[in-house]
């Protein structure tokens, strides 16, 4: 069964180029630009990754988090922050409230892909990057 993963970003370029190296890879694909879109999209598809960018409007890659978190029907979703923010008080804060793994960018596609990888329990594809 094909995995799904959520990308919650709301810059168009980190989108366009994750949607795409991640379709590659083998993955279903959903996107929000926003921390209320992205809850919605939880609730309606229970995606098996999220990747969560911190600073976003309406609601902060940390509050989705929390939410994620305080429900357990959803706990078992893994969850990526994205930052530009990557002194260790930020990285606290989204490894505390549940994340589990937190990226700064301007972040590898490669080793971020292998992290997806990691933590989903899923096989490298051969060609993928």
């Amino acid at each position: 069964m094909t995995k799904k993963i959520l990308i919650v970003d709301d810059e168009p370029n980190i989108v366009t180029a994750l949607e795409f190296l991640l379709q590659r890879s083998g993955y279903e694909v959903l996107l929000a630009q926003d921390g209320e879109a992205a809850l919605e999209q939880v609730a309606r598809h229970l995606p098996d990754l999220v990747l969560l960018d911190v600073m976003m409007p309406l609601k902060s890659g940390y509050e989705v988090c929390q939410r994620m978190r305080a429900r357990a029907d959803w706990r078992h979703i893994k969850v990526i922050m994205l930052s530009a923010k990557g002194r260790e008080a930020e990285v606290s804060k989204g490894m505390s409230i549940g994340a589990d793994f937190y990226a700064t960018k301007p972040f590898s596609n490669k080793d971020l892909v292998a992290k997806i990888d990691e933590l989903l329990g899923s096989a490298p594809k051969p060609g993928g990057t």
